[in-house]
């Protein structure tokens, strides 16, 4: 099967990531827990809006964006290399800023990622897969409505919500069970 894999708050661990940039930087002692709406990140890290926040995460000549400072959720790489290994095709949608793009595709060679077919778009639902896995709550509403014979599942985060038709997954395991039951 062919499965469509987001990264940020699902493979890589976004919030952890920008919170321990953040402190490095600012000096500041956030926690993920902090973190409970979609574009509430500003408020958070204290910038004036998400506009301010993204120049941040931006970097430039001071440092590579974001996108290179995350580290991975427990078990997302494993999880990963083993469907691989069983024979479903791992494809990476992820949506990104222009900015991001050489950055992601350096994270994806440096966590060792199997796959070998990266989507960067923020219409995800016109990649064909089998099964989606996601965390935003802009992303799934449309792919459960443009692929209706897709499994959607949501990645559970604390920005998003249960959606009629998407199944929840809580953890890593749960998807590796989730994709055994439908291969």
């Amino acid at each position: 099967m062919r499965l469509g894999i987001d990264l940020d708050g699902v493979v890589a661990d976004f919030n952890a990531g920008w919170m321990g940039l953040h402190a490095e930087e600012h000096g500041s002692d956030l926690t993920a827990d902090l973190v409970t709406s979609w574009d509430g990140l500003h408020h958070v890290g204290g910038f004036a809006s998400m506009g301010d926040f993204w120049w941040w995460a931006r970097g430039g000549d001071r440092r590579p964006s974001i996108f290179r400072h995350l580290d991975t959720y427990r078990g997302a790489v494993d999880t990963l290399h083993r469907l691989a290994r069983d024979g479903h095709d791992i494809v990476i949608l992820t949506s990104k800023p222009w900015w991001a793009i050489h950055d992601t595709y350096h994270w994806i060679a440096d966590q060792g990622l199997p796959t070998r077919e990266v989507h960067m778009r923020d219409d995800k639902w016109a990649v064909a897969c089998d099964v989606y896995l996601d965390d935003s709550p802009l992303v799934l509403p449309p792919l459960l409505r443009e692929r209706p014979d897709a499994v959607v599942c949501r990645f559970v985060r604390p920005w998003n919500e249960p959606l009629a038709g998407a199944q929840d997954v809580h953890g890593w395991d749960d998807f590796a069970t989730l994709v055994d039951r439908q291969g």
